[in-house]
C-alpha cells in the first residue's frame, strides 16, 4: 500500500543576513505565511550554501525538511529564486537524505571536541610549516607520514564542495562511501587519496604537533593545535533536503561530473 505524505501548508521561513535575502523572506511571509521552525511542516533557507548548511545543523533536532532558495553566491545545494508557486513546488520536489559525520578532535591539552559535519572535516596546517600527519583506516595505519596542507574526509553531498576544488571525487549521494582527499600532498607527492566504506573509522594523528600545529574543521566548526581526529559517518541522524522536480541533488552532482 503506498503512503502519501499530507500536504504542506504550513512553511517557516529564514534567511541569511544579506539583505537581498531578508526582503525576499518578509516577501514570502507575507504572501504564504510564517511559522517558527518548531512548527513548520518544512523550513524555507533564503541564502547561500553556507547558509544552507547553518538551518541543516540548526534542524539536527527536527524530523522535517529544508527547502532553500538562492539568495547567495553559490547556491550549489539551493533551488531557483520565485516567489511564484512555491506550495506546488515544494509538494512535488524532489527528497534527498543526508547523513552527516562525527568528528571528535583531541587537542594537545588532551580536551576533546565533539562536532557534527555534513560536508566534510578537514585538518589543516596552522602555520608556514607543512603539517605531518599519520592515516589509520579500522585500526589500521595505511599512511605513516603524509606530509601536506592537509587532509580532509567528504560526505558524498560534500564532495562538490571543497573535496572538489582539493582534486577529490565527486561521489552520486548513493555510494555509500566517503572520499578522503590530500590538500596539497608533498610525501608521497602523487598520492590523490582514497574512497572509502561509509562504514570506516578513520583517524589522523598529528605528528610534530607542537612543531606543525594543525587545526580541524567540521563545516563551520573548529578545533584548533589538535593531536588526533577521529572521523565516522553517523547513520543515526538523517537530514533531509527538497529540490525542484527534476533538479534533485543526485542529477546535480551527476551532471557536475560532465561540466567544464
Amino acid at each position: 500500500m503506498t503512503m502519501h505524505r499530507p500536504p504542506v501548508t504550513r512553511l517557516a521561513f529564514v534567511a541569511s543576513d544579506r539583505p537581498e535575502a531578508q526582503e525576499a523572506r518578509d516577501q514570502l511571509a507575507a504572501r504564504y505565511g510564517d511559522l517558527a521552525e518548531s512548527d513548520a511542516q518544512v523550513v524555507v533557507a533564503l541564502g547561500g550554501d553556507g547558509f544552507m548548511l547553518e538551518t541543516l545543523h540548526r534542524n539536527l533536532v527536527y524530523d522535517r525538511p529544508i527547502y532553500g532558495m538562492n539568495q547567495g553566491s553559490v547556491g550549489f545545494l539551493m533551488n531557483e529564486y520565485s516567489e511564484d508557486d512555491l506550495l506546488e513546488r515544494i509538494n512535488t520536489a524532489e527528497r534527498a537524505w543526508i547523513y552527516p559525520l562525527t568528528m571528535v578532535a583531541t587537542d594537545r591539552t588532551g580536551a576533546r571536541y565533539e562536532a557534527l559535519a555534513i560536508n566534510e572535516v578537514s585538518l589543516l596546517r596552522q602555520t608556514r610549516q607543512t603539517a605531518k600527519l599519520r592515516i589509520t583506516i579500522d585500526g589500521k595505519v595505511r599512511m605513516d607520514e603524509l606530509v601536506c596542507d592537509g587532509v580532509l574526509v567528504s560526505t558524498p553531498a560534500g564532495s562538490t564542495a571543497y573535496n572538489l576544488s582539493a582534486h577529490g571525487p565527486i561521489i552520486p549521494l548513493d555510494a555509500r562511501v566517503l572520499a578522503l582527499t590530500p590538500i596539497s600532498a608533498f610525501r608521497p607527492r602523487r598520492w590523490k587519496g582514497a574512497l572509502l566504506p561509509h562504514t570506516s573509522r578513520v583517524k589522523v594523528d598529528v605528528i610534530e604537533a607542537e612543531k606543525r600545529p594543525v587545526s580541524a574543521v567540521a563545516d563551520n566548526f573548529e578545533v584548533r593545535d589538535i593531536e588526533s581526529v577521529e572521523i565516522t559517518e553517523n547513520r543515526n541522524l538523517k537530514l533531509s533536503m527538497l529540490f525542484d522536480a527534476g533538479r534533485s541533488l543526485e542529477e546535480r552532482v551527476l551532471a557536475e561530473q560532465f561540466s567544464n
